[in-house]
């Protein structure tokens, strides 16, 4: 692993990474070490119903699992793991707080949902 100053071919190598990260076309399914991850949220088949809590457990395990590896990853390379890249740490802490904020929004939302619910008039 290089360790010295990052050239502009580095860079210009992470925004390619970025850019076509960024271009995948589904949201709801992804690739992480080979193995092929999908949302438990959209990932139904017509069939089977999913219910509400085993979804929102999920979703909270899986930013739970976000967060674990990117704190892993930072202690990682803070003890100089060269096996650990600066990006890779960047973009699993970009990711954990990716999901933590989606999950907040989901959370107000249902607060929102739930206080419009209690002020209507029976």
């Amino acid at each position: 692993m290089n360790v010295g100053p990052i050239g502009t071919d580095q860079i210009q190598s992470m925004l390619a990474q970025l850019r076509t990260s960024a271009a995948r076309p589904s949201m709801s399914q992804g690739i992480e070490n080979g193995v092929m991850q999908t949302n438990p949220l959209t990932a139904t088949s017509p069939s089977t119903k999913v219910e509400f809590s085993a979804a929102l457990k999920s979703a909270l395990n899986q930013i739970n699992e976000y967060q674990s590896k990117a704190d892993n990853l930072g202690k990682k390379f803070a003890l100089g793991d060269n096996s650990v890249g600066l990006s890779d740490v960047m973009m699993a802490g970009q990711k954990a707080s990716i999901s933590l904020q989606s999950a907040l929004q989901v959370r107000n939302k249902l607060v929102s949902a739930y206080q419009s619910i209690m002020n209507m008039q029976v």
